[in-house]
């Protein structure tokens, strides 16, 4: 295999945290310190380079993840910085989904936050390696050990910390490099630039020594032969301490854990020195797996320049003229003004030109390679989580998988002449955000449009709005159920008709199932029948129906969910058998067979997390269990007493203003979507009612 050297160079990280926990500023810093802007932004004055969209800077919040690409002590760094907002979550998975590494930022004074264990498990789920920044370090409240511990006791990882602070709040000033064993201080009131490494304060030595104890028989239990000259009481190196400390954060073994405080520049430039020399470059990361398009052979795509080439769409921004599509390269090298295949659309695409990307400026490249994330223009077709590839070497990546939209509205152009115009923008909207979805009602007339959130539904209207010059009316936001079966079913259903003067038929019996919600396949199709018994292309014809009726289910219309489809019998007739009448008998079967499968509602149920001062508990408690909720776990950090709870999203619209006027304004809730679950007899039976 060849390789390019230059690769062991590259790191493709992301920036994730629970939203205000500083993500961006730390962005900013960095992006000053490397030279890749010259001044720096800030978030409250909208005036950030990450933050460039205009509700961004309007509402001072990251909503859609931002790319540059900057230089530090002979590296090259392709950063992701990634919204906090769980209505945005979506993001996050993306980026996380091609990057190798991630910093995930905490905030000193609050430790571990609800949105901070959603990028966590996202981490997990694409075995991302990380470091954590304790932030905000001169923050009121700030506690360095209480933040490691709640990142060591809610996540069950094996936290390091390789730095200590210099005091905290308002005598932070400092931290302690337990590898130098140094104290480093940041000097330059405007930008922090200047890192002065002195003696370690008197009264912090004790403590910094045992810090360093423990920090070396840490990583020596990662590592054999440390292990063995630890236990001989060798001396041990720094640079034999960095290396294994390296190779076990790359293998997920270990997190290791600096401090400091962005919005006073302290902290970001070992931050950066611990990038480059923890998280992993391209070539440290495994192969990938990869299948043929007919899903029967799988291929190991490792990181070669010169190999075939294999790329990933994980975004797309659509714009006029042509739309900006975000790839990570993971084989071979691409060219402006080449070809490649999109093997799930079976239809070749074009590469006109090439970006490295810098926030919303671009730069035009000649060429990028394994290892390398970009930006293309020229694909007309490729959707979010497609692959690119050689057309003579064709294989599929592993897609991203979203999250079930939570929330809907109706959404109506103020005009009858701009319903084209809507259709369009709605169109554009759900090309560039997977987790954005429309549909017409057939009862009502209206389009509906479903996402994440209030926010999310929010923040896309106002873009349509703005952006795409569409005035809408808006309907209230309304919960988005589900249906169910909870018993199995089966049915035969025999199509046997005249349709158009052409004779039509089709014989299927189909059993649909119940599964869990632990159950890996969520909806599934599966065929039991002998091969040959129908021509391919009707078996295709069956899957459709089948996915269609589930699209509808029987009792108010929700799309079905937790559903296991079995064909187990069917039957063609040479003459008169069509794709047409498979499909119309599959649905018909699906349909009937929901119907009698005993079938219920079910409703998003949101994992809430409350964090309010203990003298509002009672009250804020009382408020909940009027809301169906159940509270899974309650504690007290600090002065602060944090309620973990699981709601329906029903009943908590409007929350966040109800919650105010309980606390005095001083209680913050945020929530995720975390299953959908049966509506209990007697609502639904109010709903059916209606």
């Amino acid at each position: 295999m060849s390789t390019n050297p230059a690769l062991a160079t590259f790191r493709n990280i992301g920036i994730a945290a629970h939203i205000d926990a500083g993500k961006t500023t730390t962005t900013e810093r960095i992006l000053f310190y490397t030279g890749a802007s010259h001044r720096m932004g800030n978030v409250d004055d909208g005036t950030t380079v990450t933050d460039f969209e205009k509700q961004e800077q309007q509402r001072g919040i990251t909503i859609y993840s931002a790319a540059v690409s900057c230089p530090w002590q002979g590296h090259t760094i392709n950063l992701i910085d990634t919204p906090g907002h769980v209505d945005f979550t979506a993001e996050v998975e993306r980026s996380l989904r091609v990057l190798d590494g991630m910093v995930a930022v905490f905030d000193a004074k609050e430790g571990v936050e609800a949105q901070s264990e959603t990028v966590w498990r996202q981490g997990n789920k694409y075995k991302v390696s990380r470091i954590c920044f304790i932030n905000k370090m001169d923050k009121v409240g700030a506690d360095f050990q209480a933040s490691v511990e709640s990142i060591r006791k809610r996540f069950n990882e094996n936290v390091l910390p390789i730095q200590i602070p210099i005091g905290a709040e308002n005598t932070f000033e400092g931290v302690i490099d337990l590898m130098l064993m140094k104290a480093l201080y940041f000097h330059g009131a405007v930008d922090g630039a200047k890192v002065r490494q002195d003696e370690i304060p008197e009264k912090l030595k004790d403590d910094a020594e045992s810090a360093r104890q423990l920090m070396i028989e840490r990583i020596c239990e990662t590592d054999d032969d440390l292990a063995e000259r630890f236990l001989s009481d060798e001396e041990i190196s720094t640079a034999d301490l960095k290396k294994a400390l390296r190779a076990a954060t790359i293998a997920n073994k270990v997190r290791p854990v600096l401090c400091g405080s962005a919005l006073s520049y302290m902290g970001v430039r070992p931050l950066l020195d611990a990038v480059c020399d923890y998280l992993p470059s391209p070539l440290d990361m495994p192969s990938i797996h990869a299948k043929t398009p007919d899903g029967k052979h799988e291929k190991e795509i490792s990181n070669d320049p010169k190999g075939p080439l294999v790329a990933f769409v994980f975004k797309i921004i659509t714009e006029k003229p042509v739309d900006l599509y975000f790839l990570r390269i993971y084989s071979g090298t691409m060219k402006p003004n080449s070809r490649v295949l999109n093997p799930q659309m079976g239809e070749k695409e074009n590469i006109t030109r090439l970006f490295r990307m810098y926030a919303k400026r671009r730069d035009i490249l000649d060429s990028a390679s394994a290892g390398e994330i970009v930006g293309v223009v020229g694909p007309k077709l490729a959707l979010t989580g497609h692959t690119l590839c050689d057309p003579n070497k064709q294989v599929v990546l592993e897609t991203i998988e979203f999250p079930e939209t939570v929330v809907s509205q109706s959404i109506e152009p103020a005009s009858s002449r701009d319903r084209d115009k809507l259709i369009d923008a709605l169109t554009a909207l759900a090309k560039q955000d997977p987790t954005f979805q429309y549909r017409m009602d057939e009862e009502t007339g209206q389009t509906i449009i479903s996402g994440m959130g209030e926010l999310h539904l929010e923040v896309l209207a106002k873009r349509i709005v703005d952006d795409m010059n569409v005035d809408v009316r808006i309907g209230k936001p309304r919960v988005s159920y589900r249906e169910a079966i909870s018993t199995s079913a089966e049915i035969e259903e025999r199509f046997i008709k005249e349709i158009g003067g052409k004779s039509q038929f089709a014989v299927v019996r189909l059993r649909i199932d119940p599964v869990g919600e632990e159950d890996e396949a969520d909806q599934s199709f599966h065929a039991k029948i002998p091969d040959g018994t129908i021509a391919p292309e009707f078996l295709t014809a069956i899957r459709s129906g089948v996915n269609d009726a589930a699209l509808g289910g029987p009792l108010l219309g929700y799309p079905m969910i937790r559903w296991k489809a079995t064909l187990l019998h069917a039957e063609q007739n040479e003459q008169e058998s069509t794709d047409v009448a498979f499909e119309n008998a599959a649905r018909i079967a699906f349909t009937k067979a929901a119907e009698t499968g005993s079938p219920q509602l079910m409703e998003p149920i949101m994992a809430v997390e409350i964090r309010t001062p203990d003298q509002y508990f009672g009250a804020i408690n009382s408020d909940l269990h009027a809301r169906r909720s159940i509270i899974t776990d309650t504690e007290i950090a600090g002065d602060t007493r944090v309620i973990q709870a699981e709601v329906p999203l029903a009943e908590m619209f409007g929350y966040t203003t109800h919650l105010r006027s309980l606390s005095q304004g001083r209680a913050t809730a945020s929530m995720e979507p975390l299953h959908y679950a049966a509506v209990p007899s007697q609502v639904a039976s109010t709903m059916l009612a209606c």
